[in-house]
């Protein structure tokens, strides 16, 4: 079952730093989430992916997956917590390029063209990320019908899925952890 206060104290006793960084985005920043430190820990993994389960519409998807290598511990969590509900569901990756040889795919995993899919993320700044891996996923064949992620920054993502006509939620927030997000 998830826990949101349990993920929120992991979050800052594992991943919450302060400072100056440069996110993905190319935006500056004076904290950063490091998603990695909670999706790569057991207990981490756990509530991210019973919390992702919960969120997860379940009778409409038939695939999670999202950009490598953010993504990838996430779907494999969400399927293990799946099938511990006795839930089926597929994994995919979306590789940044090609691998240059074999299929040259940039999509892998069981998933065919036609599935519906979700599309998973540890956090959302501007969602860029997330918007190539469903770019990739469309390319390939597949509908996204959620993109779902750990924590959202508040810093256009939400907007910028909704104008593509994406549903997105998230778990946690920066305001969960006494952070303004930047105005508009």
């Amino acid at each position: 079952m998830y826990d949101k206060n349990a993920l929120k104290e992991l979050f800052r006793e594992r991943a919450l730093k302060f400072g100056d960084f440069t996110l993905a985005s190319g935006k500056k920043a004076t904290y950063y989430l490091d998603g990695k430190q909670i999706t790569l820990h057991s207990k981490g993994l756990q509530l991210v992916s019973e919390g992702f389960l919960e969120l997860l519409n379940t009778d409409e998807v038939d695939a999670v997956g999202g950009m490598s290598i953010g993504a990838d511990p996430i779907a494999a969590g969400v399927l293990s917590a799946a099938a511990t509900h006795g839930q089926e569901l597929l994994g995919f990756l979306v590789r940044k390029e090609s691998k240059g040889h074999g299929t040259n795919k940039y999509v892998e995993g069981p998933v065919q063209p036609g599935m519906k899919v979700a599309i998973v993320e540890d956090v959302v700044t501007t969602g860029g990320s997330s918007l190539l891996a469903i770019e990739r996923v469309e390319d390939f064949g597949c509908e996204v019908v959620q993109v779902l992620t750990i924590i959202d920054r508040m810093e256009g993502g939400a907007a910028n899925f909704k104008d593509k006509g994406y549903a997105f939620e998230s778990l946690l927030t920066i305001e969960d952890f006494g952070i303004t997000p930047p105005s508009a």
